[in-house]
């Protein structure tokens, strides 16, 4: 079932999405609770330390490779593990978890411009046609399906935060092509550690200037989930899922992160499920279907594609 699922990129991309909304969901119930540098620091290094047990006889094997490339592994370490999750979270202290879910959807179509501005590549028809439908599905949603509240929506100073760190976090997608031809788990390791030793002296700022982390055993609690499912884990089957299918239809799952945030608010949050929510969840899953008959091109082989 393992081996199965680390070749079903789609699979893979799913799970993903789930453990990112749940990080959304979970990161504002903390707000407040836990200061927003301490979350993004102590989710990496604890995602480290459990992770490092697991890739050290491979990390032995690859060192030497990605100190050769030291510096894209400086870049992707930057963008995709200390900036995005740290502003972020800063973000969720001033906005709604729900505008951060639906602001997610965003990444399919930065991303798409990354590429274009980078590689010069251009999307499908398809991956383009579907991009829109699945963004129809968020508009739906987010207004909740009345153009009149949809035309109103505003951007606060913590969405600001948000959309700077998606489009971070949309170059690091596109540029996780470029990164040293290692096992997946070793370069996941890696960039966890050198992303927490990024972020060590704005957490040690942060905590100088006197914040603290409240709320006792369910903060520390949501600590450990952060650094176990939304980080090694989704992590790990996003860079597989780029890896195997590509930037652009992976970062097209991304719509799904509103989808799941949805599913989760109804049950944590007690939110009512309306009928505007199956609109748009049929027009997301609709845009991804389509957006997935992409013309068929073999993915970069990479040593040793099996995990451990």
């Amino acid at each position: 079932m393992v081996r199965s699922l680390w070749h079903s990129a789609w699979g893979l991309l799913v799970a993903a999405n789930l453990f990112w909304a749940g990080n959304i969901v979970l990161a504002r119930g903390l707000a407040g609770q836990v200061p927003p540098v301490a979350l993004a620091y102590w989710r990496w290094t604890g995602a480290f330390v459990i992770a490092v047990g697991f890739a050290w006889p491979r990390l032995k094997t690859d060192l030497p490779v990605m100190l050769r490339h030291w510096k894209m592994m400086l870049v992707l370490s930057a963008t995709g593990i200390a900036s995005y999750n740290t502003m972020s979270y800063i973000g969720l202290t001033s906005t709604t978890a729900l505008n951060v879910l639906l602001l997610q959807s965003a990444t399919p179509l930065i991303i798409i411009v990354w590429a274009y501005m980078l590689f010069r590549e251009t999307p499908t028809t398809r991956q383009a046609l579907g991009v829109l439908v699945s963004l129809a599905g968020v508009a739906a949603i987010a207004g909740h399906g009345s153009w009149e509240a949809l035309a109103h929506l505003r951007l606060n100073r913590g969405d600001i935060w948000v959309l700077v760190a998606l489009v971070i976090y949309s170059f690091y997608c596109v540029t996780l092509r470029k990164r040293p031809q290692v096992h997946p788990l070793s370069f996941l390791v890696a960039a966890m550690g050198l992303g927490s030793l990024m972020m060590l002296p704005f957490m040690l700022w942060e905590f100088a200037a006197g914040a603290r982390i409240h709320g006792g055993l369910p903060s520390y609690l949501g600590i450990a989930y952060t650094a176990v499912l939304p980080s090694f884990i989704a992590y790990l089957f996003f860079n597989r899922g780029v890896e195997l299918i590509g930037a652009g239809p992976a970062g097209q799952s991304m719509h799904l992160m509103p989808l799941f945030g949805s599913i989760l608010a109804v049950f944590f949050l007690h939110e009512q499920f309306r009928t505007y929510h199956a609109f748009g969840i049929a027009l997301i899953a609709a845009g991804i279907v389509l957006a997935s008959f992409r013309t068929a091109r073999r993915p970069r082989a990479l040593p040793n594609p099996t995990p451990t």
